[in-house]
């Protein structure tokens, strides 16, 4: 029944060769990449409001110029980064360029940068998803978290049914939500300047309560910046593109460059013209500029809503580039191995439930804020934007193919204006909670290296590169001592006695009892047994039993010589019953899990299967 189950709720496993139909073309690829980019202006504008706002009403004239400086800064990353896909078709975006032109540790900082940016991805875009349900339905409001971590876990599930599911699911809401937002932004602007209807605002503007200065410019332009989040995840996820790839990821590049140019650009006109305030815990702008535009017609909860699940499917950009960038730095060994195994639906799983778990905790830590996420956001994500325009300049001088020199101009180019960037964000989000990415990031990168070091050590300890494998000798005869810890005298310990007597005439019965009844009991029953196995039982006085067995096992394993082997049999009975193996203890777990690492023991276990008829 529960594979039935996973089946229904996770699609039937595919095999390896499915793998070619599991990737994107453009239509669905933009629709999966573009989720995460293009939703970040249901919240950009407001961002950028909410630190000008302190200027009264002459905010609005310095949003222009704010959005200007995020739009240009869109066409700088675009160029660079459809340069990135050029020279990497193979995917990794900025982790692989700044790895591979600057050092491991460039490319690890990059690495990191967008592992927490993905993480922030998904609980940002999920709690402002919810801000905008909440935006249309006030009652809604105590049960923000649940809902945000419901959403979550479903995105996950999914995202578990594989690429080709997940983006024809996803593909919709995410051309509504599009579609939608160009026709308000057209009919916002057809109302305003050729119906010449100029509605009041909802809200008042407040007082000015600051005078204008380059710092308050400065910070207005880091939040906005939340709004170029997501551009890089085409480079990251060039492999799941058909083929070919390359080309395609540029179209989807540049596609979603102009979308975001067009939207982004149009909403904060918008909120220009229309007057759209900030409100903390208050309906967002885009709900304002829609309400002032539709009132409370069809089409203002058709942009609510589709704003809502384009902010909740933001999700699954991080959903397509984590995955996929663990993939790679797994791949590097800078990553446990468990990100790089495909799942039954060749989804990377571990990947999808490691990101779903560390966006929950964000999200109930922060309580879906995204004000207070916010911060937090763009900071990864503009150093990797940094590192990897650096990356490629190397890159280019190193290859000096034809154009290379214009090539590295344009990146250089981009360097500079990323780090600019970098700078001003993390100095002015720094008290906002930019600290601690980057406390995080140093972190992330010395778990990484010890990560590296360790895969390191294990491949060098298993190689056999340094031994003459024709002079390997298969003949060894080794002395087996064999040893069954045994509780009492079971089916179970019968059937592991006699398999170890086949084995070898050495054989030892082990038992540590903390009753010395039950111990004389097991005793007086040992003698009715016609057999030489000698049983060693010990009494324990302190109650514990695993400890002393362990000591008397290793006690024997450290006296053995060189051609002796300690085998250790561990009887297991194995139920049948649904929930069966969890009403007893697991001991047998804990000793073979100690016992192997004393490199004098062998460990295996003898299950017993209990008969079905017994639950009868």
């Amino acid at each position: 029944m529960p594979k039935k189950f996973l089946d229904v709720l996770l699609g039937e496993p595919l095999a390896n060769e499915q793998g070619s139909s599991e990737k994107y073309n453009v239509p669905f690829g933009l629709a999966i990449m573009a989720s995460d980019a293009i939703s970040s202006v249901a919240y950009g504008a407001q961002e950028i409001l909410f630190v000008l706002i302190v200027l009264g009403a002459s905010a609005y004239k310095w949003l222009t110029l704010t959005s200007f400086m995020i739009i240009g800064l869109l066409v700088i990353l675009t160029i660079s980064y459809v340069q990135i896909i050029r020279a990497y078709p193979q995917g990794g975006g900025s982790y692989k360029v700044a790895k591979e032109n600057i050092g491991d540790k460039a490319g690890l900082s990059a690495g990191s940068g967008l592992i927490i940016s993905y993480i922030l991805t998904v609980a940002v875009s999920a709690s402002a998803g919810a801000d905008a349900i909440v935006s249309a339905f006030n009652g809604l409001t105590q049960y923000r978290v649940i809902f945000v971590v419901s959403i979550i876990i479903v995105l996950m599930i999914l995202n578990l049914r594989g690429i080709r599911d997940s983006s024809k699911i996803f593909a919709i809401p995410t051309y509504i939500f599009i579609f939608s937002m160009l026709f308000m932004i057209l009919y916002g602007l057809f109302k305003y300047f050729i119906l010449n209807i100029h509605p009041q605002p909802i809200y008042a503007v407040p007082e000015a309560t600051e005078d204008l200065s380059i710092f308050l410019i400065l910070k207005a332009f880091s939040s906005g910046c939340s709004a170029l989040t997501g551009v890089e995840a085409v480079s990251n996820s060039v492999p799941n593109f058909k083929e070919p790839g390359q080309r395609n990821a540029k179209t989807v590049m540049i596609l979603l460059a102009i979308l975001i140019l067009c939207i982004f650009g149009g909403t904060s006109v918008l909120a220009i013209f229309y007057t759209a305030v900030p409100i903390t815990n208050g309906p967002t702008v885009i709900s304002q500029i829609a309400s002032a535009i539709f009132g409370s017609g069809v089409m203002y909860y058709v942009i609510q809503f589709s704003t809502a699940v384009i902010l909740l499917m933001a999700c699954n950009t991080a959903y397509t580039g984590f995955p996929m960038l663990m993939y790679i730095m797994g791949k590097d060994g800078f990553a446990p191995r468990q990100f790089t195994i495909r799942g039954k639906r060749l989804s990377f799983s571990f990947g999808i439930g490691a990101l779903s778990l560390i966006a929950c905790l964000l999200v109930i830590i922060f309580k879906a804020d995204t004000h207070r996420l916010i911060p937090l956001y763009a900071v990864g994500v503009f150093i990797s934007f940094t590192l990897g325009q650096f990356g490629m300049v190397n890159h280019w001088r190193r290859v000096k193919e034809k154009g290379w020199r214009k090539r590295a101009v344009i990146n250089g180019f981009g360097a500079f204006v990323t780090l600019f960037t970098t700078v001003i964000i993390l100095v002015e989000k720094f008290s906002d909670g930019a600290f601690i990415v980057a406390i995080l990031i140093p972190m992330i990168i010395y778990l990484q290296l010890k990560i590296k070091s360790h895969y390191s050590k294990v491949a060098e300890g298993l190689s056999v590169s340094n031994i003459k494998l024709e002079k390997v000798n298969f003949k060894i005869k080794y002395t087996h001592i064999v040893i069954v810890p045994i509780a009492s005298l079971t089916k179970a310990t019968i059937g592991a006695l006699q398999y170890a007597q086949s084995m070898s005439d050495n054989v030892i019965a082990l038992n540590i009892s903390t009753d010395k009844e039950a111990m004389e009991k097991l005793k007086k029953r040992w003698s009715k047994l016609d057999t030489d196995i000698l049983l060693v039982a010990r009494y324990s006085p302190y109650r514990t039993v695993v400890n002393p067995l362990l000591r008397s096992i290793e006690l024997i394993a450290n006296s053995a010589g060189e051609n002796e082997k300690v085998t250790v049999i561990v009887p297991q009975f194995v139920t049948h019953e649904k929930f069966g193996n969890v009403l007893h203890n697991h001991t047998g777990f804990l000793i073979r899990e100690t016992l192997l690492r004393n490199n004098n023991i062998i460990v295996c276990t003898f299950p017993y299967h209990l008969p079905n008829d017994y639950q009868k």
